[in-house]
């Protein structure tokens, strides 16, 4: 039986790529699927089915392993892939049953130990094909994933700066071609863990685009924001990570990524040492500034709060408090003495304090201005001021 189906193999080959074809949605693309593609893998693998039926020899993998990795790089479903191979055996099983009509001497016994074999064979078979299939599904993962790594930080860097290779860029990475975009720069705990945690495809049910990169130190993203809401739903999906969290201001063009960078890493700068939490450059601007010139900041922080400074730990920290939360407060002693539960008249004295220390008056808008400049600065630089990284982090010009 099984040889006279053997000097059959084209006809049947065909006709089962036919079937698949009208059966199962992957395999009716053409794009997807060449019909030459199906009808060439049915043809072998009918031929190897039946081969096995005329011979003692071991059942031979390979064919249906081949199949399993084209259909995974050709974007196949595992799941349709494994439907075709049922079909086939069905076809095959149902060829077998119409040649033993052509055979008297073959009996109902001999057809039932046939298909116990038919079907022990469609497992090895599946077992086979799904192997591959997922062997070459993780190969090609980690292949885009290492591709798209390579685009992300492309954009980072500004290596990119023709509009058209842009334009690519961004739809390989599944962003729009024009902004709103911001970056995102996040700290990690430790080198090699994400700060943000499947932040990608959190974004991506909340119908936000966005690429990642992970560094030793930080994960940097771009973003794209189309609107108000879709930047309120991913501060809040931010804010989910226990970390420090840094925004750049808004930008339109993806070649202004490098910029973004930079002003996202100064808004997590501006987190340096302080709570979990999200930064906008913009809700900030002046500590941004100050940390993106730590040497002239420090230098600042000593000619204006110099003397401040010196003073022993417990008058010191009392006065620094104050003056933080007068700032805060708009120079209203009355709300400072709320938010800090003492007498407006013991904030008053405090501030007196500071300007008979600093020498400065805080009725001069000008020296108000400077002190609270040396005051965002302060906490940057008692904490290191802006990290490291691979990536380069100057300004780009």
């Amino acid at each position: 039986m099984a040889s006279a189906l053997l000097t059959r193999t084209p006809e049947l080959g065909n006709d089962l790529a036919l079937r698949l074809r009208a059966e199962i949605e992957s395999y009716g693309n053409e794009k997807q699927i060449p019909f030459e593609s199906i009808r060439d893998s049915c043809t072998r693998n009918l031929r190897l089915m039946l081969e096995h039926f005329t011979t003692t020899d071991p059942v031979d993998v390979g064919p249906p392993k081949e199949t399993g990795r084209l259909r995974a790089e050709q974007g196949v479903p595992l799941a349709e892939t494994l439907h075709a191979y049922r079909i086939g055996f069905e076809f095959l099983w149902s060829e077998l049953v119409e040649e033993a009509d052509q055979h008297e001497a073959v009996t109902d016994a001999m057809l039932v130990s046939l298909a116990a074999e038919v079907w022990r064979l469609a497992g090895e078979y599946s077992v086979a094909v799904a192997a591959a299939y997922r062997e070459a599904s993780s190969e090609l993962s980690l292949q885009r994933e290492q591709e798209r790594s390579v685009l992300v930080e492309a954009l980072f860097t500004g290596v990119i700066a023709d509009p058209t290779r842009l334009g690519e860029t961004a739809r390989t990475l599944g962003l729009p071609a024009t902004g709103p975009f911001v970056v995102v720069a996040a700290a990690v705990s430790e080198p090699g863990r994400e700060a943000l945690p499947a932040i990608e495809s959190t974004l991506r049910a909340a119908r936000i685009s966005s690429a990642w990169r992970l560094l030793p130190d930080e994960q940097i993203g771009v973003v794209a924001l189309p609107s108000g809401q879709t930047e309120r739903d991913a501060i809040a999906a931010f804010r989910k990570h226990r970390t420090r969290v840094g925004v750049s201001p808004p930008y339109e063009s993806l070649r202004d990524t490098p910029q973004g960078l930079h002003f996202a890493r100064l808004a997590l700068a501006g987190l340096s040492g302080r709570e979990p939490g999200v930064s906008r450059f913009d809700d900030n601007p002046l500590t941004m500034l100050v940390a993106a010139a730590p040497a002239e900041a420090a230098r600042m922080v000593r000619v204006k709060l110099g003397a401040l400074l010196d003073l022993p730990e417990p008058e010191r920290a009392r006065l620094l408090q104050t003056l933080e939360a007068w700032y805060e407060a708009h120079g209203s002693a009355p709300e400072t003495g709320v938010s800090l539960y003492v007498h407006p008249n013991t904030v008053r004295y405090r501030l007196r304090r500071i300007e008979d220390v600093t020498g400065r008056s805080l009725q001069d808008p000008k020296a108000v201005m400077e002190i609270g400049a040396a005051l965002a600065a302060l906490p940057l630089l008692s904490n290191g001021g802006v990290g490291g990284g691979n990536i380069s982090r100057t300004a780009p010009k």
